[in-house]
Order: C-alpha cells, then sequence, then structure tokens
C-alpha cells in the first residue's frame, strides 16, 4: 500500500516523544502548564486591578492599552516563535521566551507611568505568546499522538481555570498587597517552571528547516498598531479629523494592502491568501473578530463598573465576573460535545452571536441600582452566547480546508479572534473615555463642588469616587455607570453583524478528525500557530482513550471478517507485536480486565489461533494470518477518520497512522523489557513489521 511506503520514509514526524520516561513526561508537563498559567492569567488578571492602577498612574484614557498592548504583541510574535522553535529546538527557546515574560514582568511592576506601563507590557506579550505556541509544541515532541489528548485537557483546564483566576487573583493582590503584584507573582512561578524544564524536559533533537516571513510579520503587526491607535487616539487624545488621525488610517490601510501583496509572493506566508477563497474560514473569521472584540471589551470594563459604580472591592469584582466565565465554559464544552455526537454545528454561531448580542443588550441596562443577583444573570447569558460560538468555529473551519491548509486555517481563525481582542479594547476604552468626559461635567454642572475640585480629577482617579461627598458622590457615580454601559449597546450593531454573517455559514458533514472539541480553545485568546500534522494528531489522541480503543476494535474484527471477540482481536494483534506473552503478566501490565484477557486466551487457543509455549502465548499459522487481516483493517479504520485528508498524498499522514496502529495494542509499559531496549535503541523495524 502507498501508505506503508509513505511511512517508512518519515517515521520521525509519526511518533514523536514516544521513548520518554513516564514520570519525567509528567513533571516536564507540569511545568509546560505553569508557563502556560502564566500567559493565560495575564489576558486577564489585570483587568480588575485597573481602576487602581489608573489612580496610582493616572491615564485613564490609554487605560485599554494596558490590555491591547499585551493582546497585540503576543498575537503578532505567535508566528516567529512557532517556527523558530520547527527550526532551532524547542527547549532553549523555551526557557528564552519564559526570562522575556519575567523581565516584561518585573518592568511592569516596577513602572511609575502609564506608558512605561504599556511599554513593558508589550514586552510581556512578547513572551507570553511564546509560551502558549510553544508549551503546545513541545507537547507533540515529548508524547505519542495517542496520549495527547490527556495532556491537551490539562491545558484545556488552564486556560479554563485561568479566565476564572484572573479576574480573583486580580483583585486579590491589588487589596491585600499592591496592584503591583499581579506582576511580580509572575516571578517565582516562571523561576519554578525555569528550572524544572531545565532540569527533566529532554526533546528529541529535530529540525524543520523553513522560510520564515518576517517581513510578513512585522507589516501586519504595524498594519494592526496603526489600526488600533485609531480607534484609540481618536475622539480623545486627537481630534477624529487631525492630521495624525488621518496619518494613522492612511498608514494602516496601505499596511494591509502592502500585507496582501508580501503573503501572496511568501514561500510560508504568515495567512496563505488561498484561505481567503474559502468561504467558511472568511465567514469564521469575521465572527471570530466579533467574538474576541466583544469578549475582551467586556473583561476590560466589567471590572470598572463594578467597583466604582457598585464599590465592591477589587476582590469582590473578581468574584462577581466568575458567573460570565462559567457560562464561557459551560456552553463552549457543551456545543462542542453535542456537534461532536450530531456532525451539526451551523445553529450554535446563529445561537452564539444573537444571544451575545441579547447579552450586551443586557449589561446596557446595568446601573448603580441594579441587585446582584441580576447582574450575575446578566453576566452568565452574556457568557453563553460567547462561548456557544467559540468553540464550533474552530471545527467548521477546520472542517472547510484541506490537509495541506489544515494548521494555518486554525491558527488562522484564533489570530482574528486575538485581532478582534485588542480593536474591542480600544474601542470600548474610546468611547468611555469620550463619554466619562461629557457626561461627568454635565452631571456636575449646577453641583456645589468644593474649592478647588474639577471633574478632570474624577477621570484621572476613579479609585477617588468613593471617597466623594454624598452630594458629589451620586452624580459621579451615575455617569460612570452610564459611560460604561454606553460601551455595551455601542458593540450592539457589531454583534448583530456576526449574527447575520453566521446564517451564510454553510454546514458541511464533518470529518472523524474534527469532531472533538479543542480544549485549550475553549476560553480565552489563543493564535497558537500548528502544523497540519500537529492539529491532525492531537484529534486524533481520542483514540487513547479506553472507550475509543473499545470501539475501534470492534469495528477492526467486525472488518476483518472474523467472527471472534473484540479483545481476542487486540490480544492476536500484541501477540504479533510481541511474538508471545503471558496472559496474566498482560493483565498486570494493562489496564484490561484479567478475565476479559483470560476469555480472549481461551477463545485464541481455541479456535487454533495461538498456543501455549508454556504460560506464555504466541500465534499459530493462522493467528499470524489473522493478525494480518487485523492489521489491514485497523489501518482502514484509522484511514477513515481522516475524511478527505488523504495519507496516500502525504507522507507525514501515512507516518501518523503507522505510529498510532502500533500504539494502539498498548503503550511502552506494556512492553518486553527487550522491546523496549530496543526502542531505546532507535529500532522501529519491529513497528513497521507489525504495522
Amino acid at each position: 500500500m502507498a501508505q506503508d511506503t509513505s511511512a517508512a520514509a518519515a517515521p520521525a514526524a509519526a511518533a514523536p516523544g514516544g521513548h520518554q520516561d513516564k514520570r519525567s513526561v509528567r513533571i516536564a508537563i507540569s511545568a509546560l502548564a505553569m508557563g502556560l498559567l502564566l500567559a493565560a492569567l495575564d489576558q486577564t488578571i489585570v483587568s480588575t486591578a485597573l481602576p487602581t492602577i489608573v489612580g496610582d498612574l493616572g491615564g485613564i484614557d490609554h487605560l485599554s492599552w494596558v490590555v491591547t498592548a499585551y493582546l497585540l504583541a503576543s498575537t503578532a510574535a505567535t508566528p516567529l516563535w512557532g517556527k523558530l522553535g520547527d527550526m532551532y529546538g524547542r527547549k532553549r527557546l523555551y526557557q528564552t521566551v519564559i526570562v522575556i515574560f519575567l523581565i516584561g514582568s518585573a518592568l511592569c511592576g516596577v513602572a511609575q507611568n502609564m506608558s512605561e506601563l504599556i511599554a513593558f507590557r508589550a514586552l510581556q506579550g512578547l513572551g507570553g505568546g511564546g509560551l502558549i505556541v510553544l508549551s503546545m509544541a513541545i507537547v507533540g515532541d515529548i508524547v505519542p499522538p495517542r496520549d495527547r489528548g490527556r495532556y491537551q485537557g490539562v491545558f484545556g483546564a488552564v486556560f479554563g481555570a485561568s479566565s476564572v483566576l484572573g479576574p480573583l487573583l486580580g483583585g486579590v493582590f491589588t487589596e491585600q498587597l499592591s496592584w503591583r503584584w499581579v506582576f511580580y507573582i509572575n516571578l517565582p512561578i516562571g523561576v519554578v517552571a525555569l528550572a524544572v524544564i531545565a532540569a527533566v524536559l529532554h526533546i528529541p533533537a529535530r529540525r524543520t528547516e523553513h522560510r520564515i516571513d518576517y517581513l510578513g510579520m512585522i507589516v501586519v503587526a504595524a498594519a494592526a498598531t496603526c489600526l488600533v491607535l485609531v480607534t484609540s487616539l481618536g475622539g480623545t487624545t486627537l481630534a477624529w479629523g487631525s492630521p495624525g488621525i488621518i496619518a494613522l488610517a492612511a498608514a494602516g490601510v496601505l499596511l494591509v494592502g502592502l500585507f496582501v501583496v508580501i503573503e501572496r509572493r511568501a514561500q510560508e506566508p504568515v495567512l496563505p491568501p488561498s484561505l481567503f477563497r474559502n468561504r467558511t474560514f472568511v465567514l469564521c473569521s469575521v465572527i471570530s473578530f466579533v467574538v474576541g472584540f466583544a469578549m475582551f471589551g467586556a473583561l476590560t470594563y466589567l471590572p470598572t463598573f463594578l467597583q466604582v459604580v457598585h464599590g465592591y472591592s477589587p476582590t469582590l469584582s473578581g468574584v462577581h465576573m466568575i458567573p460570565l466565565v462559567i457560562g464561557m465554559l459551560v456552553s463552549s464544552t457543551g456545543s462542542g460535545q453535542i456537534v461532536s455526537r450530531t456532525g451539526h454545528y451551523k445553529i450554535f454561531p446563529i445561537l452564539g452571536t444573537g444571544i451575545t448580542a441579547v447579552g450586551l443588550l443586557l449589561l446596557h441596562q446595568l446601573d448603580e441600582h441594579t441587585a446582584t443577583w441580576v447582574m450575575s444573570l446578566y453576566f452568565l447569558v452574556f457568557g453563553l452566547g460567547l462561548g456557544l460560538v467559540m468553540q464550533v468555529l474552530v471545527l467548521a473551519v477546520q472542517n472547510s480546508v484541506g490537509y495541506q491548509d489544515l494548521g494555518a486555517a486554525t491558527s488562522g481563525a484564533t489570530f482574528f479572534r486575538s485581532i478582534g481582542a485588542s480593536f474591542g479594547v480600544s474601542v470600548f476604552g474610546t468611547v468611555f473615555a469620550n463619554q466619562l468626559q461629557h457626561k461627568l461635567t454635565s452631571a456636575l454642572r449646577g453641583v456645589p463642588l468644593p474649592p478647588g475640585f474639577a471633574p478632570s480629577q474624577l477621570q484621572g482617579d476613579p479609585t477617588a469616587v468613593a471617597h466623594l461627598p454624598a452630594v458629589i458622590k451620586g452624580p459621579v457615580v451615575h455617569a460612570y455607570s452610564e459611560s460604561i454601559t454606553t460601551v455595551f449597546l455601542w458593540a450592539v450593531p457589531i454583534a448583530l453583524v456576526a449574527f447575520v454573517v453566521a446564517w451564510f455559514l454553510r454546514e458541511q458533514p464533518l470529518r472523524g478528525t474534527v469532531t472533538v472539541p479543542d480544549a485549550s480553545e475553549t476560553v480565552g485568546t489563543n493564535p497558537v500557530e500548528r502544523s497540519s500534522l500537529d492539529e491532525i494528531a492531537r484529534c486524533l489522541s481520542l483514540l487513547g482513550s479506553r472507550e475509543a480503543r473499545r470501539d475501534l476494535y470492534v469495528r477492526i474484527t467486525k472488518l476483518s471478517g472474523e467472527d471472534i471477540h473484540p479483545a481476542t482481536g487486540w490480544l492476536v494483534l500484541k501477540l504479533a507485536r510481541d511474538g508471545e506473552d503471558d496472559p496474566v503478566e498482560l493483565a498486570r501490565r494493562t489496564t484490561v480486565p484479567s478475565a476479559v484477557i483470560e476469555k480472549a486466551a481461551v477463545e485464541a487457543e481455541v479456535r487454533g489461533f495461538a498456543r501455549r509455549s508454556g504460560n506464555p502465548l504466541a500465534l499459530t499459522e493462522s493467528g499470524q494470518a489473522l493478525a494480518l487481516r487485523l492489521t489491514q483493517a485497523r489501518r482502514t479504520v484509522l484511514a477513515e477518520l481522516l475524511g478527505d485528508y488523504e495519507p496516500a498524498q502525504h507522507a507525514e499522514l501515512a507516518a501518523l497512522l503507522n505510529s498510532l496502529s502500533t500504539e494502539l495494542c498498548g503503550d511502552d509499559s506494556d512492553q518486553p523489557e527487550h522491546r523496549k531496549r530496543k526502542r531505546r535503541d532507535g529500532s522501529e523495524a519491529e513497528d513497521h513489521a507489525a504495522a
């Protein structure tokens, strides 16, 4: 078969990390999870500290840039870190990005003004983007394909936990210590992660040549920065018709055009132009942009509403944000599971964008008198809407492209969500600053003010609102309330655009490889650049579960044409791979119940497929013939999971199938010691023969 030839040609692509000591792998994964936690937390932990930061450093007009600078830098750097890791090895690069992130964190903690803080947040974002992309890539280096789902689940839990813990921890540190500890807390965690990675992470030397599209990365980052600056500075620092704003807007448009020209000529473009001829990719990118826009805009300004308007402490404002995150977690994982079982996904972007628009309208209804339970309900509705659409967009995009574009399309969809987040925070900030200036002036007109008091003081320090005299505090709180909730009203039309766009999505039958929810995409922006092979290996990692293996062997034995129990088919394939084995010892080493193995052994002997030589079982000639049929059936079943991703046309896919076909007999701990030694010495001849 074509697959066999191809597989032999590219074994390395299929089974990275197959020979790692399991204890070292678990420790390394823990360190990677710590690094990922740092990057994920810093997307949300700052939000509850922002009112206090502005009170200390001033510059409420630029408040949004504390978040935007991190998101922009993280997004722009992600493709670069991914390719540099492929070219020069990931361990040292991962240690480098941790150091960059920690330096950025330390500098953020000592920032003396808003300009310094924004610059240092950008440096922190450069490291944060590397932490995300390299953490996920290293899993592919040290963990066999069948086990990746388990560890990707750990990373998914990290993203989910960080979304809940970020606002809460930001509040605790701000209230109990100082807002500077929001950044200082990264230092001890990062140092531990750095030490553990240095001690236990051993990545096989495996380098891939790339032609990095440096120019494309620089131009797209510059274009995004110019356009975000237009939305951030326009109408606040600079008038909309000012030469500066016009120049920034023109530069942004020209840079976008230049980026298109560069991408058409680049050998390995950041965003392949062919993707934009794919209707589903374009529509999902638009919807992803809106989701990022709405989510991070709300996450940035809701803590300010809770602290200034309702007078909650930073810690309690983080607690009150939990219903929003719970809504996102529940609906994103739930919709992913439903799509996996039914194969239908179009309804979820429609429902999600519609409910998000409703949620924004509800948030617009909030004021200083809204009851806590009502606020929590509104937050929950908004979170449910976001979650319904986040997960499914990635699945729809993966399902619409060929194998060669799978990795780029996956990272592209999340790239637009991250860009949307940057624009959302920036636009929300501009609307808020404009509204606040106008409404504070109106609210205090005719109110007797203390000598020397000016409304601009409240714009510079929102925490001062709590200490105002009652005669002033009421109008000021109302002005803050209306300014923030108007922001959500402005976002409604944008959400409705996504709602309309969602109706134009075409539902296509889902491939087997895209029916599994990506846990790491559940919450937060995650513009991770993954190769097509990485993406399929992650998707097929569901085969490592006990239930999936049982179903797999039911299908294999049925396809082989032999009327035997699935466990007997598993045993025959195991004996074909290992030569001989003792059923009692096999039961001790595996998770398969001993009674099931014993029945399989009895059936194999009675049917003449195996005979005992003492205690160990070995295959007979008829058993060897059955093993060949089962092997053929196993490869056929695995290939069916790829849909129209043809292994015969892609050597790395064929190698992945070969690896999975062998691995699904059991893990390395199941193999006789002499066989494990051979694997450590690099001999894969037996694997290829068995597969």
